[in-house]
């Protein structure tokens, strides 16, 4: 195998694991019931904004490395060059 290849699906494999990892993370935007009394317990407005920035900014940055990671594999391997 190439360096570039094995760099490449490492850098997809983390940054898979790292944006679904990171999207989970981010808080449910619910208008739900739920959504309403918890906020009426807990208040949850109170210093999350710098957290949801970096969030969003993490997130970013990883579905940007994971585009990137599968147009490099395209341009490796187009289709039909992999053989059994």
């Amino acid at each position: 195998m190439h360096a570039l290849l094995i760099i490449t699906i490492i850098v997809l494999l983390l940054s898979s694991i790292g944006l679904v990892i990171f999207v989970l993370l981010h808080s449910g935007k619910g208008t739900g019931m739920s959504d309403m009394m918890s906020s009426t317990i807990y208040n949850s407005s109170a210093g999350t904004s710098i957290v949801e920035k970096n969030l969003d900014r993490i997130t970013i940055v990883l579905a940007i490395l994971f585009l990137i990671s599968l147009l490099v594999l395209m341009l490796i391997y187009p289709q039909g060059t992999i053989a059994s």
